[in-house]
């Protein structure tokens, strides 16, 4: 599920008889529950919603998902493999390591 770039696991309670569900991606808890799945996506908006309000009533940032920067490290053998693979396709190293990690993620 997701709404306003914040993505959710949601999980079923049997026992319970309830939808709960929680943020992903972010390190602030962000949890909601319902009863239909209709319910719980209005919940899980409510929860976004006032979580960026409260935010904005503190003066802080909200907790992004992700900032698009990933660290790597590698070795030296494997980071002139990388470059030259690179120059081959005739992308930045950023470029080619995007699209080969993007087709790695979508099987």
């Amino acid at each position: 599920m997701k709404y306003k770039a914040y993505t959710a696991q949601i999980e079923i309670d049997e026992t319970a008889g309830i939808l709960f569900g929680k943020v992903l991606d972010i390190k602030d808890v962000i949890t909601f529950k319902g009863s239909t799945v209709e319910e719980l996506e209005q919940e899980f908006h409510n929860s976004i919603d006032d979580y960026l309000e409260w935010c904005t009533e503190l003066g802080e940032e909200p907790d992004k998902p992700f900032s698009g920067k990933l660290p790597f490290r590698t070795t030296t053998e494997r980071h002139r493999q990388i470059y030259l693979a690179a120059k081959k396709a005739n992308k930045s190293i950023n470029s080619w390591m995007d699209d080969v990690l993007a087709e790695a993620v979508d099987y």
